[in-house]
């Protein structure tokens, strides 16, 4: 799942050398908090939030028969 993340993000963005996929535990699911260059913090959330509401969309209909719950979050720094 990290994978999928990482891989969608990077097409994404500008930069996609600083993308960090870091894999969360929770008693929810998973969380996978994305870093991206400050850059690209826009593209990634996208307007209204369109694109980071797809990207969980995805990442959990990929992860319902396999691993459980799983959310995106985007962080800024």
């Amino acid at each position: 799942m990290r994978d999928l993340v990482e891989y969608l993000v990077k097409e994404l963005v500008a930069h996609p050398d600083a993308v960090v996929v870091e894999e969360v535990g929770d008693r929810q699911g998973t969380i996978y908090e994305v870093h991206v260059d400050p850059a690209d913090v826009g593209k990634v959330i996208g307007k209204g939030g369109k694109v980071a509401n797809s990207l969980r969309t995805l990442t959990k209909a990929a992860a319902s028969k396999h691993y459980g719950r799983a959310s995106v979050e985007v962080v800024t720094d």
